[in-house]
């Protein structure tokens, strides 16, 4: 909580935890801080059930599992509001819920399942229509990277062709080993360690897209310096060699500025991770939790489906396969089909039929391509926003952001004033 800046005619701020532990640094900086400030309002965060150190069972069995999902979540919500409400005497106080990515789509789906609780919400980059075969995501990444490269996706393609071409013989493993600076050396027995080699290296190119230039170091995060624009001018540039070797060299930056030692690529070691059910476990920082709501409520999977993107070798198959060898025999294409029409069903997909939801999108974050883009009514509000990336609205301003930020950020603020008032 804080409270500083609190006017007993002031609102409600909730802001809504997500996949991972909530993080304190929130509670004095980002834009909903600033707004709060202007408004009077009391700052409230709340922690999402079986992330950081909200425990509710005793541990992250598949039995267990079974009440982790986005409508106990809100339930939750629902909950905390009442008791808050009773306890610090804030029957009167209208609340506006807050959240990015995930607990952007929670946002929205408070305001809709609860509109007598929440009064308005801001949902940035909210993903709200689940899907199985999420391959537009790397079509954004394409589409992201060519934005002042026009050729950088293809040299990606190139050099993640000839890593293709290097797999096809066991006597290459010893040099890829060396190259991307894997944890344990390359052993290739199935399809699924193949595929799992070819996601977890594409992966460090589309985190560079999603978060590109957003001001993230306040969360501690250490790679912000990696852009769209340092990734491209490397993989442009031949003194750095063929597009395989300049492939390596931004891995490699990337890597560094994560400050990781080595990449973990084996998918054994994964697998033994992610089932593991404790608390203290090597995957319970958000790991295991989160890929079983993928598994169990949204999809949202990342394939190499789509011909209009740069990479190979992680189709579909392999994302559902994670959900049977993680989690057990129950969890198969179509349980995880049903699971998603679910929650479509439930929620209403990109079909929402509210009020007083505003809906911030980068067009740079591949994530965008499953949000609300465009007015839905007069107070069901898109902002797409050129040049930003993902939930670029909620970080603290700076003055090299994109500079749609801060008429999009004004915008909001007017937004909130005016409905606070109805």
């Amino acid at each position: 909580m804080n409270d500083s800046f609190t006017q007993s005619s002031g609102p409600v701020f909730l802001m809504i935890g997500g996949e991972g532990a909530a993080n304190p640094a929130w509670m004095t900086q980002g834009t909903w801080i600033t707004y709060a400030e202007k408004m009077g309002a009391l700052c409230l965060l709340l922690e999402h059930r079986f992330y950081g150190k909200s425990h509710p069972t005793k541990d992250m069995s598949v039995e267990n599992l079974r009440y982790l999902s986005s409508q106990q979540a809100l339930a939750d919500l629902a909950h905390f509001q009442s008791v808050m409400s009773e306890k610090l005497g804030l029957k009167d106080r209208k609340w506006v819920v807050f959240g990015g990515s995930y607990p952007g789509c929670l946002a929205a789906w408070y305001r809709i399942k609860y509109p007598h609780l929440a009064h308005a919400a801001v949902a940035s980059s909210a993903p709200v229509k689940a899907v199985l075969n999420f391959s537009e995501y790397l079509e954004v990444v394409q589409s992201s990277l060519s934005r002042n490269h026009s050729k950088c996706p293809g040299f990606i393609k190139l050099a993640s062709d000839t890593l293709l071409e290097l797999l096809d013989y066991k006597e290459n493993y010893e040099k890829i080993t060396k190259d991307f600076y894997l944890c344990q050396f390359l052993d290739i027995r199935s399809k699924m360690d193949m595929a799992f080699l070819l996601d977890t290296i594409a992966e460090y190119i589309m985190d560079v897209v999603q978060y590109n230039n957003d001001n993230r170091a306040f969360e501690g995060v250490k790679s912000g310096n990696m852009t769209i624009q340092v990734v491209c001018d490397i993989m442009s540039n031949e003194t750095f060699g063929s597009p395989y070797d300049r492939y390596i060299e931004v891995i490699q930056r990337i890597r560094k500025a994560r400050e990781e030692k080595c990449i973990e690529a084996s998918y054994q070691q994964f697998v033994h991770d992610m089932r593991d059910i404790c608390w203290e476990g090597s995957a319970s920082s958000g790991g295991r939790q989160w890929m079983y709501q993928t598994c169990t409520e949204f999809g949202y999977f990342q394939s190499s489906d789509s011909v209009s993107q740069p990479f190979s070798g992680f189709p579909l198959s392999y994302h559902v396969q994670q959900c049977t060898d993680i989690y057990g025999k129950g969890f198969i294409l179509p349980t995880v089909v049903g699971a998603i029409q679910q929650t479509n069903e439930n929620y209403g997909g990109l079909n929402v039929q509210s009020s007083r939801i505003i809906f911030p999108n980068g067009l740079i974050d591949p994530w965008h391509a499953l949000g609300i883009n465009s007015n839905l009514s007069s107070d069901l509000l898109a902002f797409p926003m050129q040049d930003a990336a993902h939930c670029a609205d909620m970080y603290p301003s700076r003055p090299e952001e994109p500079t749609v930020l801060s008429s999009v950020r004004r915008q909001i603020f007017e937004q909130l004033t005016k409905w606070l008032k109805l």
